[in-house]
């Protein structure tokens, strides 16, 4: 494989627990060196965050594990004198600085963007936090949830009865994190083109509505307030989950074509000449119609046979699978999408962590390194600093 696309790059991570670790963790895959600045004896609170405690009483706890991969760990207190001089060394020499603490922390530590430019004109700063810099609830604390919550999406998730719910996974911390990946790729693609350093300021409450898109456009464009509709999707029928002979299976039907092959395949060819099913505004007005006709089909066979059966036509189906059962996909597995790291405890044991979901030249992005121990790479601060300020 050639040298990965930000190889030769170094980060400074000051990130904790989720978003910030997430950016971080994408920026390490794509080839930075990043090194966390944690605090001494404490570190990154995921370190006793998982669900087993014996990991978390070793501050390895999984969710650490699962973000950390691949950087190197050391403990400074940015409180005191000597470990601010080793920071700013530090500083002087790295190409990006991520941090998602409250809005205005780094400035009373001391290192807001006006000072951190002072000790480095080119740096990249990207800063992720709940509302952004400014604002009249940027100093507000947020979590994930509060996020989700504010965003509009968990007023759109569930049906009428059982709306408004959290989404199952952290998705507002994952989306700031993303965001902020992709903001420092842009930043030092336009400092390699002769620019300077730059601000990222990212905020994960707008960063989610962004990424929201047809709720947010079709109020935007059309005045038209979203409602939650369960499995269902808005802009087309049949298009949502179904009921086979073994349990779910979604189906999107988006498109003419996929709706009368879908009929055929399903042994309903009088559906496609159904006035009610005519074309894709109708069948929304009769989506529970429409639904019901196709559940008493599919009843016929199981989630896989249709998942194929639909598939060689064109239809896109699926089977609805547990976060174990994904993780076995054959298709996640042919291109390497999970690997293993050993334990940063230096046992036998490999622990299991997530890619990119991108390959570069044909190959998965992996981890070079397990996640570090609190403090594992103090004795290399002295040599690490020192390059860092060559390069």
């Amino acid at each position: 494989m050639q040298p990965r696309p930000l190889s030769g790059i170094s980060v400074l991570d000051l990130t904790n627990v989720l978003s910030g670790p997430y950016c971080s963790y994408q920026l390490a895959l794509l080839g930075a060196e990043v090194l966390k600045i944690e605090n001494p004896g404490q570190g990154d609170l995921a370190r006793r965050l998982g669900a087993d405690p014996a990991l978390n009483r070793q501050g390895i706890g999984a969710s650490f594990l699962a973000q950390n991969a691949g950087k190197k760990s050391v403990e400074l207190n940015l409180k005191e004198p000597g470990d601010r001089a080793r920071f700013e060394d530090l500083v002087r020499g790295a190409d990006v600085l991520v941090e998602n603490f409250r809005a205005g922390v780094m400035g009373r530590l001391g290192y807001g963007w006006e000072r951190l430019r002072v000790l480095n004109p080119s740096l990249v700063y990207c800063a992720i936090s709940g509302f952004g810099q400014s604002g009249p609830m940027s100093d507000a604390p947020a979590y994930d949830q509060v996020i989700q919550g504010l965003s509009g999406m968990m007023s759109i998730t569930g049906t009428p009865d059982t709306a408004p719910l959290r989404v199952g996974f952290p998705v507002a911390d994952t989306l700031g994190g993303l965001m902020g990946a992709m903001s420092i790729c842009a930043a030092l693609a336009s400092r390699a083109g002769g620019g300077a350093g730059r601000f990222i300021d990212v905020s994960m409450l707008e960063a989610s509505v962004s990424a929201m898109g047809w709720p947010v456009s079709n109020y935007l464009v059309c005045g038209v307030e979203p409602e939650p509709m369960g499995d269902q999707n808005a802009t087309a029928a049949p298009s949502g989950t179904f009921t086979a002979a073994d349990g779910p299976l979604n189906i999107a039907a988006n498109q003419q074509r996929q709706y009368e092959n879908l009929c055929r395949a399903i042994d309903r060819v009088d559906l496609v000449t159904d006035f009610r099913f005519a074309d894709r505004e109708s069948r929304k007005v009769h989506r529970e119609e429409l639904n019901a006709e196709i559940n008493v089909a599919l009843k016929r066979k199981d989630c896989l046979y249709w998942e194929r059966e639909l598939g060689a036509v064109g239809v896109p189906a699926a089977r609805i699978t547990t976060v174990a059962q994904t993780l076995a996909l054959e298709q996640l597995v042919d291109r390497g999408f999970v690997s293993e790291v050993p334990f940063p405890d230096g046992s036998q044991r490999s622990v299991r962590v997530c890619g990119t979901g991108v390959q570069f030249d044909g190959e998965a992005l992996r981890p070079l390194s397990p996640a570090p121990l609190l403090g594992e790479h103090n004795d290399q601060l002295a040599e690490l600093t020192e390059r860092w300020l060559r390069s």
